[in-house]
């Protein structure tokens, strides 16, 4: 039951996003999956993860139709209760500040949302229109603008995609975002790098990556896990399968989670 307000829960969420302590989201895909997370003692927030929508519904990641993300994540803030939700909602569409004011209407208090190295004033001008719309709803959102400097940044030297990087996410910060996601396996000094440039900065956890501690050290204000939680789960599933296939048994250990 959701005894907090929009406003509130996004107010909670950016306290998050501003505390010492690095906020660790465990991105979710469906309802079940939310439950799952929300069951352990350590969730503060949840957050959806776009491309595992996305192949949950049929669709290649960045491919689906803003009625589908919304109409899934609605269903998880439903679930979370108290819990602050925040969304992929890729690359915020034709129309980021329509899109937020949709998303805020299901009760979603933060976002990512992608420049896919769109021109630099295109980018931060849908920043801002993102940032309005969710003012003019009288909601505090929690937006975690993304730039694909280097995710993006094809084979020029990584210093360019640093410097671009961090010009991108101050000028979001400027525009009103709450915090800046840098997706890429960030070692140290970049990361330290990213956190003096821009000031609050969120990771993703990949292979090869620092570990969630670590980004705490360097000043990182958020850390996520994207697609990598659905794979870990598919894994395991196709595991199962081949097992039984083989006249396994269902492991005993096996938790009844639905």
């Amino acid at each position: 039951m959701t005894t907090l307000s929009t406003p509130d829960r996004a107010r909670r969420l950016r306290e998050l996003h501003a505390a010492p302590e690095i906020l660790r989201v465990v991105n979710v895909w469906d309802v079940i999956s939310a439950k799952a997370v929300l069951d352990l003692p350590e969730t503060r927030a949840i957050a959806t993860a776009g491309h595992s929508i996305a192949a949950s519904f049929g669709y290649a990641d960045g491919t689906i139709p803003l009625d589908v993300t919304l109409d899934m994540v609605g269903r998880i803030v439903e679930a979370a209760g108290d819990v602050p939700v925040s969304a992929d909602l890729d690359d915020g569409y034709d129309d980021t500040a329509d899109t937020v004011r949709r998303a805020v209407g299901v009760g979603i208090v933060g976002a990512n949302i992608e420049d896919r190295l769109r021109p630099f004033e295109e980018s931060v001008a849908r920043v801002a229109a993102a940032v309005r719309a969710a003012e003019a709803e009288g909601v505090p959102f929690a937006l975690n603008a993304r730039t694909d400097a280097f995710v993006r940044g094809g084979d020029r030297p990584a210093e360019e995609s640093l410097a671009d990087a961090i010009a991108r996410g101050r000028a979001f910060i400027d525009a009103g975002a709450d915090v800046v996601f840098v997706p890429g396996v960030l070692d140290a000094a970049t990361a330290a790098a990213l956190v003096e440039g821009i000031g609050r900065v969120s990771v993703i956890g990949l292979p090869g990556a620092l570990t969630a501690a670590e980004y705490e050290r360097l000043g990182v204000a958020r850390i996520s896990y994207g697609p990598l939680t659905q794979r870990v789960a598919l894994t395991a599933f196709q595991d199962v399968a081949k097992d039984l296939y083989a006249d396994g048994v269902v492991p005993p250990s096996t938790r009844a989670l639905n």
